[in-house]
């Protein structure tokens, strides 16, 4: 019996890149399931996961691929969930990964609606299909899909200003409670991620006017969907604690910007000293909520990947250290993607693809690996799933014991 029994069967988790926007100047709707071949190597996919003791993956239901004008189809997810059943994982499914049917529009009325009552139909589908418990992401990314969706016009609803993104975020923001409920009318004992960009945004050097925009973007728009969804914000909607449930706070080295009044900002260089500690970013959030949380997403680039998760897992330890709930690290993605805009290869994956005959081949980053190896080992975690991932929950008091032993302490310099 764990003395403190964590939230999902293993410590570290996965996932695929699962995107269905309308994308782009051409308004072509990307499905990147398809892209990054994982369609068709669901069952090569999750067994690499089973391999590295990873139980946990997040994956998409493609909501405009499913739903027809109010109708399902989602026999589409059966592939999938007959990969994960083999290889002894549970997903957290992400129900809107930027992508919704081609006759809803995001700001009217019936698009809450219809959202809950797909939220519905596809947890009833799945639910009994999955060995439990059942995780679920309702709409991924609120904060950076208002961004890039709201004002920067690179997916539907092509919107391009201020306004539009804030319209778009609380709009998304009462679909996702309105999902949360719905699913839970399946299943009450149902836990929910919400997953964000964790960002921090300072001001030019020069530019000291741009000092309170940089200011408000990291300390108030950064926060504002998990706000709604807890109710500190917007209440009307009828966020709440228990709504909001499982924060996952995104981490990537480009998370950390220099304020740009147009246009995405940009990215700090490594060694800037205005990067912050991860390990202060996460007590933000913990601050903030005393919520349970997982880091939702994070990779490191090319051969940067190895160094990217020391990183990580040294910040991540410094706050498990100073008490904060973390419950879990993504490293996401498990196999490569695309850049959406270019269509290259990113390489930050725990596998890359490489083209072979026509086909999309999975290589590990051995580095990676190891490196993923190394911290299980530390924290006394699984290497390989074993055949009931399920008998024992995660011994958090593990990871707790790693973090005093270890001493973590944060680093500014960490990326």
């Amino acid at each position: 019996m764990a003395q403190r029994p964590g939230i999902f069967p293993t410590f570290f988790l996965s996932g695929f890149e699962c995107s269905t926007f309308l994308w782009g100047k051409d308004r072509v709707r990307r499905n990147l399931v398809a892209e990054t071949g994982h369609d068709r190597h669901a069952a090569e996919d999750y067994q690499l996961l089973a391999r590295l003791g990873i139980a946990v993956a997040r994956e998409g239901i493609p909501w405009p691929m499913v739903d027809k004008a109010g109708a399902y189809d989602f026999t589409r997810l059966d592939p999938f969930i007959e990969a994960m059943n083999a290889a002894r994982i549970i997903p957290i499914w992400d129900l809107c990964h930027y992508g919704y049917p081609d006759d809803l529009d995001p700001f009217a009325e019936d698009f809450t609606e219809r959202f809950a009552r797909y939220c519905k139909a596809a947890a009833a589908y799945v639910i009994p299909k999955v060995r439990g418990p059942h995780f679920f992401t309702p709409i991924n990314e609120i904060t950076f899909y208002s961004f890039c969706a709201g004002e920067w016009a690179w997916a539907a609803p092509f919107r391009c200003s201020r306004d539009d993104r804030m319209r778009l975020r609380v709009a998304l923001c009462k679909a996702a409670i309105a999902g949360v409920k719905a699913i839970r009318e399946v299943d009450p004992e149902a836990r929910m991620v919400h997953v964000d960009p964790l960002v921090r945004v300072v001001a030019p050097r020069d530019r000291p006017d741009q000092i309170e925009a940089a200011r408000h973007e990291t300390e108030v728009d950064t926060f504002l969907a998990w706000d709604i969804l807890y109710g500190k914000e917007h209440p009307e909607l009828g966020g709440a604690p228990e709504i909001l449930d499982i924060v996952g706070a995104n981490n990537y080295s480009f998370g950390q910007m220099e304020y740009r009044e147009h246009g995405p900002h940009a990215a700090l260089p490594p060694g800037d000293d205005r990067i912050a500690p991860l390990c202060d970013m996460l007590g933000t959030v913990w601050q903030r909520y005393r919520r349970p949380m997982i880091i939702g997403e994070t990779s490191g680039m090319g051969d940067g990947r190895a160094d990217w998760l020391h990183d990580v897992m040294c910040e991540s330890l410094a706050a498990v250290d100073r008490g904060m709930d973390l419950q879990g690290i993504c490293l996401f993605p498990g196999v490569d993607m695309p850049d959406w805009h270019t269509g290259e290869w990113l390489h930050n994956g725990i596998y890359d693809l490489v083209e072979d005959n026509g086909d999309l081949k999975r290589v590990p980053d051995q580095a990676y690996v190891d490196e993923l190896r190394r911290w299980q080992k530390a924290l006394n975690r699984i290497t390989e799933l074993d055949e009931d991932p399920f008998s024992d929950p995660v011994e958090l008091q593990d990871v707790i014991d790693a973090a005093h032993r270890l001493n973590m302490q944060p680093d500014k310099d960490w990326c």
